[in-house]
């Protein structure tokens, strides 16, 4: 018997113009900030932003924003309420920032199950922080949203893109559009990021130097709004 759930989703994001997933081949590349950053930058832009959670792993976005005690209004579905600015949806809503130890179908479940219930208002664009990596989750959001795009992170780490490089594959061999590759917490330039992504045909998008006060401003959106990693995604976001 199919999931009636699998029928309501695709509807659900009828008033959404675009669709960005923030996703990295790893952890530990600052996925989360960028995905957050970027949707602080569109705001600024005067666009209707939303931010969805859908790191299950580690949601991270809600400390990143300094929100808590958030609550959706539910009526016929779930409504993300609105935090500086953005129509902000996470796990953590239900799971009140304890672990979710999902697996295999377990997680693609509660994938279903969030994007069934969350009923979002009309925005110019939905931000999603990805779980890390290309297991289940990524394929399950590629099958069940439609007009996803993927702007992939990576650091300068060889190692870091090596799975970065395997997330492009994957999406240029499912025909997903795919923004480019964003090279995040630069110590020093090198065109090794850059020219290795131009050998799987993605966009290079650009660098992001390491800023120390990023991480001061972990809770506190308007110092994040003051780092360089702010004002480098504010000038990345005319291309996108």
């Amino acid at each position: 018997m199919s999931d009636p759930r699998l029928a309501i989703i695709p509807g659900r994001f009828d008033k959404v113009k675009r669709i960005i997933a923030v996703s990295s081949g790893k952890g530990g590349v600052g996925k989360s900030m960028v995905a957050v950053a970027l949707a602080l930058a569109l705001r600024d832009k005067g666009r209707v932003v939303g931010l969805l959670d859908l790191d299950f792993t580690s949601p991270s976005t809600h400390v990143i924003l300094g929100v808590e005690g958030l609550v959706p209004h539910e009526e016929r579905g779930i409504t993300p309420p609105v935090t500086h600015g953005l129509h902000y949806m996470s796990i953590v809503h239900y799971s009140t920032d304890e672990p979710v130890p999902l697996r295999g179908a377990d997680a693609s479940n509660a994938i279903i199950e969030l994007l069934a219930i969350t009923r979002w208002e009309a925005l110019d664009y939905l931000i999603i922080d990805m779980p890390p990596g290309i297991g289940d989750a990524t394929l399950d959001m590629i099958r069940l949203i439609p007009r996803i795009e993927f702007l992939v992170v990576t650091t300068p780490s060889r190692l870091a893109y090596e799975s970065v490089r395997k997330l492009l594959v994957l999406l240029r061999d499912q025909k997903v559009p795919t923004i480019g590759v964003l090279e995040n917490i630069a110590m020093e330039h090198t065109e090794y990021i850059e020219a290795e992504t131009r050998k799987t045909g993605a966009r290079y998008v650009g660098r992001i130097d390491f800023d120390a006060s990023v991480e001061a401003s972990i809770g506190h959106p308007k110092e994040l709004e003051k780092t360089k990693l702010f004002k480098r995604l504010q000038a990345i976001i005319s291309s996108l």
